[in-house]
């Protein structure tokens, strides 16, 4: 009879090495409501991470959860592929009425399999058949997910080196900022496309984040964004925004790319688009563009029905007026605040991102983690983000109290100040 090493909790004995949030934050978690989370001995923690964005409106949004129950009680709909479903119909009405024509789109919903990555691979599949070609622009420090064709337009090497194979069908080139002050880099980029011995072959597609979640919390510039676009068009790419990470409301509008006033050719879309956590991937796709034949781009979970009910009620709720963009701008400023103390106390640090998708730059990834360390010991879920980890990320979900708002502030703040000598300026590397 084998015998059950002990010291090893089962997490540790049975879970694969792949994980890797949890081995952060060494606790269990049972419940969460709103910005805080509760593990098993009744400590409550406020939540900065909000499922890596995929909480933007908080755990358990009563509206949401009771829509859910009632869904539940009245034995709707489980699983339905991609049948016509009711819900499936509520919530592309929903979505119509509030998202899409206020900002005068046509795109169509394709419903892909329930990941972000998963949207990536159906763009860049879109993106190919529409255009004959086969390469696709992407960027520096860009992160689109980890399988095969979106891990090719991934930047991070840690990732990259997972695949076990050669990578390929994707150009590099440097995102906003990359280069230093003084050198645009949608100038290279236009360098490159426009000289026929470049080596750069045609592309079908440029695909980019207004905000780069994962490498960085790099912010590229509106009139940036509008210089890809226009390259893109002219040189007849499809453009591809990845707003998985920083739409739904978390970088200030509904649509991340809004403030640069683009119109994407492809909106890839995951996350927070449930409203509730639940898994679902969505690619925005112009009319002209939706040539895929049927299952095409295949899968057993097209859609899933419990996230069409909390999504349309995360429409309804908070999307109907402006009201709430008006009041995540408010708390942007209580974020952006409290991260300029931080980044007050560090020699050459300096704050990164837009809206309530910010951060700082503390210098080194062993600070970043250390005052993260520190914060979850004091009561706070916060991650780090960066080639090197070396950003602080706040992440909290958009409806998060004021007061919670300043409170989890403080702790990042009182975190900083315990990892160093009293009195004694924390020095970036």
């Amino acid at each position: 009879m084998t015998t059950q090493p002990t010291e090893l909790n089962v997490f540790e004995r049975r879970e694969s090495e792949a994980r890797s949030y949890c081995r952060g934050f060494k606790t269990t978690f049972t419940s969460a409501s709103g910005s805080e989370m509760t593990d098993e001995s009744g400590q409550t923690y406020i939540d900065f991470l909000a499922g890596c964005s995929s909480l933007n409106y908080g755990h358990n949004d009563p509206d949401m959860k009771a829509a859910l129950i009632e869904h539940l009680t009245n034995d709707g709909i489980a699983h339905g592929l991609d049948l016509h479903t009711n819900t499936k119909k509520d919530f592309i009405e929903a979505f119509e009425r509030h998202i899409l024509e206020p900002r005068g789109m046509d795109h169509k919903l394709m419903f892909v399999g329930p990941t972000g990555a998963n949207a990536v691979e159906a763009a860049m599949k879109i993106a190919r058949k529409v255009t004959g070609r086969t390469n696709v622009i992407s960027f520096t420090n860009g992160f689109h997910g980890v399988t095969l064709g979106a891990l090719a337009a991934t930047g991070n090497s840690y990732h990259r080196g997972g695949a076990g194979i050669e990578l390929n069908g994707v150009t590099r080139m440097p995102y906003d900022g990359y280069m230093g002050e003084g050198t645009d880099t949608a100038d290279i980029l236009e360098t490159m496309l426009e000289d026929k011995s470049s080596g750069m072959d045609a592309p079908a597609a440029i695909i980019v984040e207004h905000v780069q979640g994962e490498g960085g919390l790099n912010a590229a510039r509106p009139e940036w964004l509008r210089r890809v676009a226009e390259l893109a068009k002219k040189h007849g790419a499809l453009l591809i925004v990845d707003d998985i990470q920083a739409g739904c409301g978390r970088t200030g509008d509904f649509f991340g790319f809004e403030e640069a006033g683009l119109k994407p050719d492809l909106v890839t879309m995951a996350k927070s688009v449930s409203g509730f956590g639940l898994p679902m991937g969505l690619v925005l796709v112009k009319p002209e563009h939706d040539i895929m034949g049927p299952a095409e781009h295949n899968g057993t979970f097209r859609g899933n029905t419990h996230a069409f009910v909390t999504a349309r009620v995360a429409i309804e709720k908070f999307w109907a007026d402006d009201a709430f963009a008006k009041d995540i701008a408010r708390r942007a400023d209580i974020v952006e605040k409290g991260l300029s103390a931080l980044a007050a106390m560090i020699p050459g640090a300096y704050l990164k991102g837009r809206g309530m998708m910010r951060g700082v730059d503390v210098g080194s990834g062993e600070l970043a983690a250390a005052i993260c360390a520190k914060a979850f010991e004091n009561g706070l879920v916060i991650e780090t983000s960066g080639p090197e980890d070396e950003v602080v990320k706040v992440l909290a979900p958009l409806t998060t109290p004021d007061e919670t708002l300043g409170k989890g502030l403080a702790i990042v703040l009182d975190a900083a100040r315990e990892i160093v000598e009293p009195g004694q300026k924390i020095a970036a590397e």
